[in-house]
């Protein structure tokens, strides 16, 4: 394992250790979904745009984020209300899970929209998510956490068009969207919210989530792909899936039930695998005889 192989492992999984904490610093604030919006969309702004143009050294990474940036800006806003509607109405575990499911519509959406094709080991992964997400939701029926469920897929839905449009504009960089994105999430809630009801506490919290650990983790995940393959990074954001759910239980005390976690644990196995798979054929064209 090359020096730029280990400090591409490193920066990835000290993205997701980063990131892994906000499932926790939602629940933790007191403050109703739509408040809870409007505060983190706008911190969330204010903390990615201020990072890249730090990075970048010039406030044009903003400005020339182009439609493409638009189109990401609209897509992670819709995500981001689809996020913290799912985490205030269900479990953890089954947002978290229900997010990992993104890349497989984003590779749903290549397929319908630009007639790319797909592998057939990857239609079998699809086939055994949806069958593991189905099971993660029978158990929301039974504990009234349906409509967080739903959110949570709408949520991953939204994110893995962003991927889409993300990769069809590489020339750019689009974390300065996602920040705009934050933006956009607050002014969904906005007409809804009551900015003025948090305590002290919620703003800290909420100042922890949007000033330091998203842009920290978003952008250590952004760097990552320069230093190993994208499949890798894929394979290390499932830890969240993890992580996410065990703050939560060590803090509060929050437990999913028997089929929530055997439904998810079908979702992010099968990612895995599939994840696995794509590193170890990525890894054996580049290494292959000319």
């Amino acid at each position: 394992m090359g020096g730029d192989h280990r400090k591409g492992l490193a920066i990835a999984v000290a993205g997701i250790v980063a990131l892994s904490p906000e499932s926790l610093l939602i629940r933790l604030v007191e403050a109703d979904r739509f408040t809870i919006l409007v505060w983190r969309g706008t911190l969330l702004c204010i903390g990615l745009l201020v990072a890249s143009t730090i990075i970048a050294r010039t406030p044009r990474v903003i400005t020339g984020i182009g439609i493409g940036g638009a189109w990401v800006a609209l897509l992670f806003g819709l995500q981001t209300v689809g996020f913290v509607v799912s985490i205030t109405n269900t479990t953890v575990a089954n947002t978290l899970v229900a997010m990992s499911a993104a890349p497989l519509f984003a590779a749903l959406y290549e397929r319908v929209l630009f007639r790319q094709k797909l592998p057939r080991r990857l239609w079998t992964v699809i086939v055994v998510a949806m069958i593991g997400i189905t099971v993660m939701f029978s158990d929301s029926l039974s504990r009234g956490g349906l409509l967080g469920d739903l959110a949570g897929l709408g949520a991953a839905a939204s994110f893995g068009a962003s991927f889409v449009v993300i990769g069809r504009h590489r020339d750019r960089t689009m974390v300065p969207a996602m920040g705009l994105g934050g933006l956009v999430a607050a002014a969904i809630a906005l007409p809804l919210a009551d900015p003025m009801s948090v305590t002290a506490a919620d703003v800290g919290y909420l100042a922890v989530s949007g000033l330091a650990v998203l842009p920290v983790g978003f952008g250590l995940l952004a760097v990552a792909p320069r230093y190993i393959p994208a499949p890798e990074v894929g394979l290390i954001t499932l830890l969240e899936a993890i992580l996410g759910p065990l703050w939560v239980w060590i803090a509060l005390g929050e437990q999913p039930g028997l089929r929530a976690i055997l439904g998810g644990s079908i979702v992010v196995g099968s990612l895995a695998v599939n994840s696995f798979l794509t590193l170890r054929s990525t890894r054996a064209y580049k290494t292959s005889p000319l």
